[in-house]
């Protein structure tokens, strides 16, 4: 599958998540930029930080720059992603039982730090 559809499927992903549970898109983009686009932990991490952060963590982003670990290209359509499923994931969440949303989210911290702590 090419990168520009992998990078808008993430986008797409962690606009939903963080439209449903208010979470910052590290939480699902740099996992799954090392899982789906064999990203090193660094580039993940900066690649993550160009999508959100530019406005208000643009040292941070330029730190990464500097050190040639953000793709920009895959950032960029990760934030037009991320910008629809932020939108659609708002309107599901509020749609939802406050308590079923809570647990839901467990589940889903669970799991995601399950995956980061068992990934070799």
């Amino acid at each position: 599958m090419p990168t520009e559809i992998i990078a808008l499927l993430i986008g797409l992903a962690a606009g939903v998540s963080g439209g449903i549970f208010g979470i910052g898109g590290g939480l699902i983009i740099v996992p799954a930029l090392v899982a789906f686009l064999s990203f090193p932990q660094h580039k993940a991490q900066g690649t993550s930080l160009a999508v959100l952060m530019v406005p208000v963590g643009i040292l941070g982003v330029y730190n990464y720059w500097k050190e040639q670990s953000i793709d920009f290209n895959v950032a960029l359509y990760i934030a037009l992603a991320f910008v629809i499923g932020a939108f659609f994931g708002s309107k599901l969440a509020l749609g939802l039982d406050p308590t079923i949303m809570r647990k839901v989210f467990a589940v889903f911290l669970i799991v995601v730090g399950g995956y980061l702590f068992f990934r070799n």
